[in-house]
C-alpha cells in the first residue's frame, strides 16, 4: 500500500517553499492553490503577501517563479494580472503520478488517514413492530455510505443500529401474546421478512384495539411494562420473540437495500436499560440536571418556547419513566467509555436536530464529551413527491420502503431489458443488471443530494441514462468494461513520453483529485462531493471519448496502450468511488 501524493500537493509544497525562499520575512504563507480554467492551476498567495509586505506583487511573483526548482513537474508559468500565477503542469507528471496510482491496487494511492480514530455511526434506525418507510431511506443509504467512505480512510468504524425496542406499546404487544399464544403463527426464522411483519402488524393491531376499548387490559399491559423493565423471564422471553421476528424483516428489507446488517450492530434502546438510572444519578448530582415539577431536567439559556420559557431536556419524567434523553445520554456514555470512541457520528432527520444539540450539550456538561470526544449530527432533509410535497401514497400512506425498492427495480430492469439484445445479456444477467440499476439509482439520488437538502424522489428521471444518474456512472464504467475486451493483445500500459491532449490531460486531472475528495468527504461528512466527483469523471469521459479514439488502427501502439491505461484506471476509480457509495458496478450494461 503505496500513498500517492496527488499532483495539486506536490506543486502547493514547491509553492510554499519558494514563497519562503524568496520572501523569507513573510514566514510560512499559503499559495493559495486552484485549479483553474486558464491553466491547470493558478495560485494567488501573492497578492495578500505583497499587501502585507508593502511590496510590488507582480515583482513579488517574479521572485516566487525564480526560486521554484527546475525539474518535471512544472511545464510553464506565467505570471497574470496583480501577480496571479497560471501553472501548467508537464504531460510526463500527469502519465507519472496516475501510473503510480494505477500500481497501488484498489486503493489508488490514496493515503491512510494518519490521525485516524475510531468513529460510532449510528444510522439505520428502524422500529421493532413497525415497517420501514421511505422515511428511513436516507439514514441507512448516507449512514452506509459514511461507513464505508471512513473506514477506506483509515478510521475504525463501528456501526449503530438503535432501534425503537422498548417503551409502553411493548407491554401492550407482550400482554396480548400471553393471553394470545401462538398468535404469531410461526417461530423465528421459519418465515421471510415480508410476512414475519404482516403477523406482526396484525398483532400489534389486534392488541391496540384491546388497549384502546378495554380498561382491565390497559392495566393488565401497563403492568406488563413494569415486568419487562424488571427484567421478568417470561416477559423477557415474548419480548425477545417479537424483536426477533422484526428482525427477520429489517434484514430483508436491507437486502433489498443491497446492505449489510449484522446482529453485533443492533443495540436498541433495550441495550442501555441497565444504565438508565445511574445516568440520571451522576446527571443529578453533578448539577448538570434538575428537578423541576417532580422530573429531572436540563436547562439551556438559548432554548425558550413560544412563550419565552425555557424548554428543558426532560431525562426523567414525574411519574418515573425515562425519556429518549436518558437512552441517548447513555449511549453517548457506552460509546465513549466502554466503545472507546474518539468521535460520535448520528445520521439523523433534520427535525431532531434540537434535541440532538440538547443532548450534545448535556453530554459536554457531563464530562462525557470534550475536545477530545466529539459527537456531530448529519442530519438530512426529507424525501418528497414530484409534487414537492412529503412523498406519500395517492391514498395519502406513507411509503413502504420495501414498495418502493421493488418499483425501482422493476423500472431499472425494463430500462436494461430494451439494451439487452445488443449487448448480449441473458435474462439471469437482465434480473441481477436491473436489481442493482434500481437500487443503485435509488441511491445515487439519495448521496448525489447534500443531507441536509430535500429532494424529489423521481423515478423516472433516476433510471435515465442521461444526466446526473448512477445509471449515467453504471453506464460510463461498462463501456469502458467493453472496451478493454475488445482490445485484443493490447494492453494498457501508462506511457509518461507521450504528449497528451486536452482531453486526456482534463481527464488524468481530475483522476488525480480522486484521494483528495474523498478526505474533504471524510473530513466533511459530505458523501454528495463523492458523488459530484464520480458524475464529473464520467462527464470528462465522455469528452475524452469525442476527441480521442482509443482504438484505432491509425494510431501508433504506445497512443492506443496509453489510452486503455487511462480509461482502465477511470473504470477502477468508478468502481471504487461507487463501491463506498453502496452502489454496485456491473460489468456489461
Amino acid at each position: 500500500m503505496a500513498s500517492v501524493p496527488s499532483l495539486a500537493s506536490t506543486l502547493q509544497q514547491q509553492l510554499a517553499d519558494a514563497l519562503t525562499a524568496a520572501l523569507p520575512e513573510a514566514g510560512a504563507a499559503d499559495p493559495l492553490l486552484r485549479r483553474s480554467d486558464r491553466a491547470d492551476f493558478q495560485a494567488n498567495g501573492i497578492l495578500a503577501l505583497a499587501k502585507k509586505l508593502k511590496g510590488n506583487p507582480r515583482e513579488l511573483a517574479g521572485k516566487v517563479t525564480d526560486a521554484l526548482p527546475a525539474g518535471q513537474l512544472i511545464k510553464d508559468i506565467e505570471v497574470s494580472g496583480p501577480g496571479f500565477l497560471n501553472i501548467t503542469l508537464t504531460d510526463r507528471a500527469i502519465t507519472e503520478t496516475l501510473a503510480a496510482r494505477a500500481a497501488d491496487g484498489d486503493r489508488l494511492g490514496v493515503p491512510v488517514a494518519a490521525d485516524a480514530g475510531t468513529t460510532v455511526i449510528d444510522y439505520a434506525q428502524p422500529n421493532v413492530a413497525k415497517e420501514m418507510h421511505v422515511g428511513h431511506l436516507r439514514s441507512a443509504v448516507i449512514g452506509d455510505a459514511m461507513v464505508q467512505i471512513l473506514e477506506f480512510t483509515g478510521e475504525t468504524v463501528v456501526r449503530r443500529h438503535h432501534i425503537g425496542d422498548w417503551g409502553t406499546q411493548f407491554g401492550m404487544l407482550i400482554q396480548y401474546l400471553f393471553e394470545h399464544p401462538g398468535e404469531l403463527g410461526h417461530k423465528g426464522g421459519e418465515a421471510d421478512g415480508e410476512a414475519a411483519m404482516s403477523s406482526l402488524n396484525r398483532v400489534y393491531k389486534a392488541s391496540r384495539v384491546l388497549f384502546d376499548s378495554d380498561e382491565e387490559f390497559k392495566a393488565r399491559a401497563r403492568d406488563r411494562v413494569v415486568a419487562l423493565q424488571a427484567g421478568d423471564p417470561e416477559t423477557l422471553a415474548l419480548w425477545q420473540g417479537f424483536v426477533d421476528e422484526s428482525k427477520i424483516y429489517f434484514y430483508s428489507v436491507f437486502d433489498k437495500l443491497d446492505m449489510e446488517i449484522h446482529d453485533p450492530d443492533i443495540v436498541g434502546e433495550s441495550g442501555y436499560n441497565d444504565m438508565l438510572e445511574e445516568t440520571c444519578r451522576i446527571l443529578e448530582e453533578t448539577g448538570v440536571a434538575v428537578r423541576s415539577e417532580g422530573a429531572l431536567c436540563v436547562f439551556f439559556d438559548d432554548v425558550k418556547g413560544p412563550d419565552g420559557n425555557k424548554v428543558p431536556l426532560i431525562v426523567k419524567k414525574t411519574n418515573g419513566g425515562y425519556g429518549y434523553a436518558a437512552t441517548d445520554l447513555s449511549a453517548i456514555r457506552d460509546r465513549v467509555q466502554n466503545l472507546k470512541a474518539d468521535t460520535l457520528l448520528y445520521v439523523v432527520d433534520a427535525r431532531q436536530s434540537l434535541h440532538f444539540k440538547m443532548v450534545f450539550e448535556t453530554a459536554r456538561r457531563a464530562g462525557w464529551l470534550n475536545d477530545d470526544v466529539t459527537a456531530h449530527q448529519l442530519a438530512f432533509g426529507t424525501v418528497l413527491g414530484k409534487d414537492g410535497k412529503p412523498f406519500k401514497t395517492r391514498e395519502g400512506v406513507t411509503v413502504r420502503l420495501q414498495d418502493l425498492l421493488d418499483e425501482a427495480v422493476e423500472r431499472a430492469t425494463a430500462v436494461v431489458r430494451e439494451k439487452a439484445e445488443k449487448v448480449g445479456l441473458t435474462e439471469d444477467e437482465i434480473v441481477e443488471n436491473g436489481r442493482y440499476v434500481g437500487v443503485g439509482a435509488v441511491k445515487y439520488a439519495d448521496l448525489s443530494t447534500s443531507a441536509v437538502r430535500d429532494y424529489k424522489f423521481d423515478l423516472d428521471q433516476m433510471v435515465s441514462l442521461n444526466g446526473d444518474t448512477s445509471v449515467y456512472l453504471q453506464y460510463a464504467y461498462a463501456r469502458i468494461r467493453s472496451i478493454l475486451r475488445k482490445a485484443g493483445e493490447a494492453k494498457p500500459v501508462a506511457h509518461p513520453e507521450l504528449e497528451l491532449a486536452p482531453a486526456e490531460r482534463a481527464l488524468g486531472l481530475h483522476l488525480d483529485q480522486f484521494g483528495a475528495v474523498l478526505a474533504e468527504v471524510a473530513e466533511g461528512y459530505e458523501p454528495h462531493k463523492l458523488a459530484a466527483y464520480l458524475y464529473q469523471l464520467a462527464s470528462h469521459l465522455t469528452t475524452f471519448y469525442d476527441q480521442c479514439q482509443v482504438l484505432s488502427d491509425d494510431n501508433p501502439a504506445p497512443v492506443v496502450e496509453n489510452r486503455l491505461f487511462l480509461v482502465e484506471l477511470t473504470a477502477r476509480t468508478l468502481h471504487q468511488g461507487m463501491r463506498l457509495l453502496g452502489i454496485r458496478t456491473p460489468e456489461r450494461l
